[in-house]
Formats: structure tokens, sequence, C-alpha cells
């Protein structure tokens, strides 16, 4: 099976469409190989994916027949992605929240100050 009807079989991408632009920007990569998305996938390989900033890594166990339902994924693929891929999204996800909501405009001239000193007393 190619390796866009792979991952879009086993769920990783919405659209086959997706998994194939992934494979073509460089994204996925097959035994350490980063790889075309006609290329054949069989048992035992190991497939590493960039999707939302996390490196997915994945053991192929079976090849599915065509897309499968969300719970039987395991039966075709292991995900050995170490948790700490994880911790990295929930930390960049806090490191993007600053004391201002999302929306609040641009920051007033005390805001400007306050930002400057701040900056000041890390250096």
């Amino acid at each position: 099976m190619r390796i866009d009807k792979f991952l879009w079989a086993v769920r990783y991408y919405k659209t086959r469409n997706m998994a194939t632009n992934a494979c073509k920007n460089g994204h996925v990569r097959v035994n350490e190989a980063v790889v075309k998305p006609s290329r054949e996938v069989f048992p035992g390989d190991k497939i590493q994916l960039r999707k939302n900033q996390i490196n997915y890594q994945l053991n192929v166990i079976n090849i599915p027949d065509s897309r499968v339902g969300a719970k039987l994924t395991n039966l075709y693929r292991e995900d050995i992605t170490p948790e700490s891929a994880f911790e990295h999204n929930e930390l960049q996800k806090y490191s993007k929240e600053y004391y201002r909501k999302k929306g609040m405009g641009r920051p007033t001239k005390k805001d400007r100050r306050d930002i400057d000193e701040y900056l000041d007393e890390s250096e």
C-alpha cells in the first residue's frame, strides 16, 4: 500500500490529498529516509511524520484493506511517539499566552514601558 494511502487509512490525515502533500513537503520518513507519496509500505517499517509541531513515530503492524475506524487503528500501527513530544507542544501553547488576551488591541504606553523595563532587567 502507498504511504499516503496508509496514513489516510489509519487516520493521521483527514484526506488523502493532505497525506500526499505532507509526503511531498518532506514531513514523512520511512526507515529514516524522506519518501515520495508513492512509496510502498510493508509490515515492520518505521514511519516518522511531523504534524502539528509533533514528531510522531509509528511501527507498521499490518496493512489495512481500506480506511478503518478510529478504534481499529491499533491493529495496523503501533504508536511509539515519546511523551516528551506532546509535553513540548503543551509548553509551546503556554508560551504563546501573554498577559493580554487575544483581540485586546495594541499595548498602551504604560504596557510598553513595563515591557521595556522587563526586557532591560532580563539582559
